[in-house]
């Protein structure tokens, strides 16, 4: 069938996945193509596996075992092989033979940073599979048009914050942020908590949030607090006070980037258990954190404040959410809880 977008394939009400044994989604957008998947499989019975380890020998035994609960071709078993660009390199023949005669017992999903349009797998898939492109840059050819991209902004990414998003504020955000779209999904995330649930984001918010001095002293805090500076951390958190800032609104914000570095730590002791190799930057990855220009600042962070700390942060944060929308919901106490974090957060335990 003819190649997809994942702007399209996403926002289908009913995208098309059951019956086919074969999909591809490729890409340099990791949030595009996570998205694509999360609405292939469905909530169905899916396995990984990594790109950079696996075999064909033992992927071709997977792919011939049915799923115990197979009932009918909707219910087909989902083998999926992440970063599979190395996988694909080094078993192209073996996949090319496979993709013009599949199996019925399972479908395989291949997720690929690129794919050149001219290999037999592009072209094979992309008559007889599930084709779904993932990039994020402005191509015509494959359906990414500003109009595109504002549409896929104002209504799927709006819709899973409960929130609205106006064709300015979409156009402003790409501005400010450039065209990756888990930023962008990012900042709609952290601008919906300054308007009402089912309320609307519009082009003045964005211009004010996302580039204004209020946005840069949050980043100064979450700096201050992966460094162990609690002074400066408090200084900022009182700026924001100040300004009229909330301890509600505050913490989501505050908490963000602090939840990817424990989410990073969270990666590399699972895969420490696990006897599998890991490296800085595919953990980083695996938690949201991607851009060049972020990796490295992450990295530091997480060196400067030392695996034990960053292992006490999830629970840290959700003890603050909690008390935030309980016992410490009052004005005045919810400064108090959130100054008391910040202090906890940058000194340690």
């Amino acid at each position: 069938m003819p190649r997809q977008h994942a702007f399209e394939y996403i926002s289908q009400t009913t995208p098309t996945s059951a019956g086919n044994s074969i999909a591809v989604l490729y890409g340099n957008d990791s949030t595009l193509r996570r998205w694509a998947l999360d609405t292939l499989v469905a909530g169905g019975d899916w396995a990984q596996f990594e790109g950079e380890t696996t075999k064909w020998s033992d992927l071709r035994d997977d792919l011939a075992t049915a799923s115990l609960f197979d009932f009918d071709a909707g219910d087909k078993r989902t083998l999926v092989i992440r970063s599979a660009d190395k996988f694909v390199t080094a078993n192209r023949t073996e996949l090319e033979k496979y993709v013009a005669a599949p199996g019925d017992a399972a479908r395989l999903v291949l997720e690929l940073d690129s794919l050149a349009t001219n290999t037999r797998l592009y072209k094979a898939t992309d008559k007889h599979h599930l084709l779904v492109a993932c990039g994020n840059a402005t191509d015509t050819k494959v359906g990414v048009t500003a109009a595109t991209r504002r549409k896929f902004l104002t209504g799927h990414v709006a819709s899973r914050h409960q929130t609205k998003l106006s064709a300015g504020a979409a156009d402003a955000l790409v501005e400010l942020l450039d065209e990756d779209i888990g930023m962008l999904d990012t900042e709609i995330a952290k601008l919906a908590l300054y308007v009402d649930v089912g309320g609307k984001i519009e082009e003045s918010l964005v211009r004010e949030i996302v580039s204004g001095w209020k946005g840069k002293t949050v980043w100064q805090i979450t700096d201050a607090i992966a460094n162990g500076d609690a002074a400066e951390a408090i200084r900022q958190l009182d700026k924001l006070f100040t300004s009229g800032e909330k301890a509600i609104a505050l913490l989501p914000q505050i908490a963000w980037s602090l939840r990817r570095l424990a989410m990073t730590t969270v990666v590399i002791e699972h895969r420490e258990r696990t006897g599998r190799a890991w490296q800085f930057e595919d953990a980083l990855a695996s938690a949201g954190i991607r851009r060049p220009s972020e990796l490295q600042s992450a990295k530091k962070q997480l060196k400067t404040m030392g695996r034990p700390r960053a292992k006490l942060l999830l629970g840290w944060l959700l003890d603050a959410d909690l008390r935030l929308k309980g016992t410490h919901s009052a004005e005045g106490r919810d400064r108090f809880m959130l100054e008391q974090l910040v202090l906890k957060l940058a000194q340690g335990a």
